[in-house]
Parts: C-alpha cells; sequence; structure tokens
C-alpha cells in the first residue's frame, strides 16, 4: 500500500484529527459496503484553493487584539501548506462592508462634492490593519491568491448619495472602473497582484442598514464590456473580471451579462444564500470558457447546533466543488465574542468567523468552519486538477490529483447512521473502514 494520509472529523471534540488505518472503526464483516471509485482520467477544473476574507472586522481583530505571538501562530495555522491548512483565496472587500468598524470607500467626500479625477482616491484605510496581514499570507503561502469585491462605491458616485441604496449613476461608470484600477494599482504597489475582481458584491441586494447597491445585469454587462475592461487593457492589467457574486437562486443574472459582454468576462462568482450549487453547472455549461468561483458563504446562528453547522460546510463544500468551482471562499475570517465589529446601525449579527477573537479576554477560538475547510484545503493544492469519483447522496465525495502526483479524496457521510465505505484509491488499491454518522474523512494517497 503506498503512503496514505488520512484525517478525520467525527463530533466537536475530534476535529480534523490525523488518523493512522489501525485507530480508524473496524469494518464489520458481510456488512454492505458503499464503494467510492476515483477516476484520475477523467479531469474537470484547476483548482484556485480555499480561504476566507480580511474584512475590516476580521483584520482589526487579527492585527490589533490579538498579541504578536497569538498573531503569528494563527497565520501559520491559517496559510502555511506544511503546519497550517495552507488557505490560499482571499476575497477582500473594496471599502466597508457589513463587517467593518465604520463606513468608509477609498474616494469619501463631504456631501454634495464630487472627484471625478480621484485626486482624492486612497487605500490609507488599508494599510493599517488588511495590507500588513495580506503581505503575512503572501509570505507564508506564495500560492495566495487575491480577489477584490465592492459593496458600495464612494456615495458621491450613487443615487443615495450614501453607501448604504441607491445604484451608480450613468455618468460616473467610467469614473468607477478607474477607481478598481486605482485600488489594484494601490494594492500591487504593496507587493500585492489582485488576481480577480468582481463589479459589485450580491447586486442585487439593497441592505438599508450597510453598504450595498443595485447592479441590474444589463448595467454590470454594460459596465464590464464599455468602461471596467477597456480601462484594464489600457493600464495593462490582467485582473480576472468575475460577474454577478450572488445566490444561485438567479442563474438568469450571470447569463445576462456574459450574453453581452462575453470577451470581457473571465468568469461568474457564486454565493450560497439561495438556490441549489447545480446553477453554477447550468451556466457553465452555458458558457464553457468561463470560470466559476464560489466568493462566499457564511455560517452562523441560523444553523445553530454544531453538527448540522459542520455537516452544511461540508455537505455544500462537496457539492460547491462537483459543480466545477475553482475555489471555495467562507466569509469572515474572524469575529469576536458577538458576531462583530459590524458597522453602526447594523444591530444584532449572527454570522460565525473561521476563528473567534474574544475582545475582552483576548481568547483565540478555531471553529468548526476552520477545520471544515481544512479537511479541503490541506491535501488539495493549488492547481490541483479535480477528478471523477463516484458519489451518492450517503457517502459524498469529491477527489483531485495534485501537482506532486498525489491523490486527495474528501468524503462525508451525510446519513444517520455508520456507513462502511471502501475507496478505491489507485489501481487495486482500496482502503476500507466505517464511517460514523455525519462524519468527515481526507484521504490522501502519494505518488
Amino acid at each position: 500500500m503506498r503512503n496514505i494520509t488520512i484525517y478525520q472529523s467525527n463530533g466537536e471534540q475530534d476535529l480534523f484529527v490525523k488518523k493512522s488505518q489501525g485507530q480508524l472503526s473496524p469494518v464489520s464483516e458481510g456488512s454492505k459496503l458503499h464503494a467510492v471509485t476515483i477516476d484520475e482520467q477523467q479531469t474537470y477544473q484547476e483548482m484556485d484553493g480555499f480561504g476566507a476574507s480580511f474584512t475590516d472586522s476580521a483584520a482589526y481583530l487579527i492585527n490589533q487584539v490579538l498579541e504578536p505571538e497569538q498573531r503569528a501562530e494563527l497565520m501559520n495555522q491559517l496559510f502555511d501548506a506544511n503546519d497550517g491548512i495552507g488557505l490560499s483565496v482571499l476575497r477582500q472587500p473594496m471599502g466597508a462592508s457589513d463587517y467593518a468598524r465604520d463606513f468608509y470607500s477609498y474616494n469619501d467626500l463631504p456631501e454634495g462634492q464630487t472627484d471625478e479625477q480621484l485626486e482624492s482616491f486612497s487605500i490609507a484605510h488599508d494599510e493599517a490593519d488588511i495590507i500588513p496581514l495580506l503581505q503575512e499570507a503572501v509570505r507564508l503561502n506564495s500560492d495566495v491568491l487575491l480577489m477584490g469585491s465592492p459593496w458600495s462605491p464612494p456615495g458621491w458616485m450613487k443615487t443615495s448619495g450614501s453607501m448604504i441604496g441607491g445604484e451608480l449613476k450613468p455618468e460616473y461608470y467610467s469614473v468607477y472602473a478607474n477607481y478598481f484600477v486605482r485600488y489594484i494599482q494601490g494594492y500591487a504597489a504593496h507587493g500585492l497582484p489582485m488576481y480577480a475582481v468582481t463589479p459589485q458584491n450580491e447586486a442585487l441586494y439593497s441592505p438599508g442598514h450597510y453598504p450595498g447597491m443595485i447592479m441590474l445585469p444589463e448595467v454590470q454587462g454594460e459596465f464590464i464590456r464599455d468602461h471596467l475592461k477597456p480601462q484594464f487593457v489600457k493600464h495593462g492589467i490582467n485582473t480576472k473580471i468575475l460577474c454577478y457574486d450572488h445566490n444561485w437562486d438567479k442563474p438568469d443574472y450571470p447569463l445576462t451579462v456574459l450574453d453581452q459582454a462575453d470577451d470581457a468576462v473571465d468568469g461568474v462568482a457564486w454565493h450560497w444564500y439561495g438556490g441549489k450549487p447545480s446553477a453554477q453547472t447550468d451556466v457553465f455549461e452555458a458558457f464553457p470558457g468561463k470560470e466559476v468561483h464560489f466568493t462566499e458563504g457564511s455560517g452562523g446562528e441560523w444553523i445553530p447546533p454544531f453538527e448540522q453547522a459542520f455537516s452544511n460546510v461540508m455537505r455544500t463544500g462537496i457539492e460547491i466543488l462537483r459543480n466545477h468551482s475553482k475555489s471555495y471562499v467562507l466569509w469572515n475570517m474572524a469575529l469576536d465574542e458577538k458576531n462583530g465589529p459590524t458597522v453602526p446601525g447594523f444591530g444584532r449579527s449572527t454570522c460565525r468567523g473561521i476563528v473567534t477573537v474574544n475582545q475582552q479576554t483576548k481568547e483565540l477560538t478555531y471553529t468548526l468552519d476552520y477545520y471544515a475547510l481544512a479537511h479541503f484545503s490541506k491535501c488539495v493544492r493549488p492547481k490541483a486538477l479535480r477528478i471523477a469519483s463516484s458519489s451518492s447522496e450517503t457517502i459524498r465525495s469529491v477527489a483531485f490529483k495534485n501537482t506532486d502526483g498525489s491523490v486527495a479524496a474528501i468524503l462525508f457521510n451525510d446519513s444517520e447512521t455508520a456507513e462502511n465505505v471502501s475507496v478505491q484509491l489507485r489501481g487495486d488499491e482500496v482502503l476500507t473502514l466505517a464511517m460514523p454518522a455525519k462524519s468527515a474523512l481526507t484521504v490522501k494517497v502519494g505518488e
């Protein structure tokens, strides 16, 4: 048998623990086996990786509240591929999101003023906490890719005159395109190239208590085709443009944008707060040359008990990847003991971070999202190819072949009972074991 590495999660006290084959529950002889067959010859998307977001809130907690030793240890656990779980995709809000300590863009002006030449543009806000953490992440893992997504343009560009509500004024389409150029150039000056951007976070949702903006599909198509992409070409910017950045339940939106701006769009970004992950495949099959990315999914108190919450991240993650996504990105990298900080006036927050940083005690706690991400990120490295694997509603699976030739499979027992599983690893090699109900396994076999 080749070199095999196994990680198991089986309940709140047994999360992502490295196990030997001998430590795994024995299989009852004569019991039914669920066979998971892996076919290395059938390949799908190339992976960018897994991650979350250094929101303003998360960056503040990690960079200012934690002690330096805690911060160093956490960053190592998050990004080092050997000592930690090797996260490699960071989707960054361009300005304030709901998880920020205040409202801000990169070009805030007094009411009634405008700045079409963007003379007051500045990313200085991000230089305090966000950029130092991104630089440290890249130092720990050179494979880290950055994505930028705005919750709102500066208020003076919008019909509402505010970062809350409204739409982008047509006379500012080209100015807003240059806003993206300045953002990308500003981050590049800090040694942080921007891999991709989306024109608008959740373009069909206009919240009344935090930054947001409606951007209809026809508007987004025009903005990308006639303004954003031409400005990227003019300035020699190779950053990818991903459209939509919203839920699975409105696939007509990205289809409309792709119809209008096909050549200017590199792919589609998706969230999980509505619909089913199969929407990713529906759009991919209509436009097979376009990339699929999953850019935001938060856990929270709306799925409170541990088992259901962990199961949701495992189950949904597997299905996201089986539906062609190159990335699996959760939401806040860190939140505090009150699920914040949030922008003023937000109200009660119910979201969960990858870690919890208690602002009173400075205690650092790794949440179930960290361990669920570990099942994917630790053994599936950037540029891995997804390969075919048999999967069912009882034993869900997704498998990958890494650039070093190793094969990794992630399995989740989605039934209410223990199940016996056989995994055909390579050739005639078969690993047979029992998976407790709602348990997860990552199996990696070396070349």
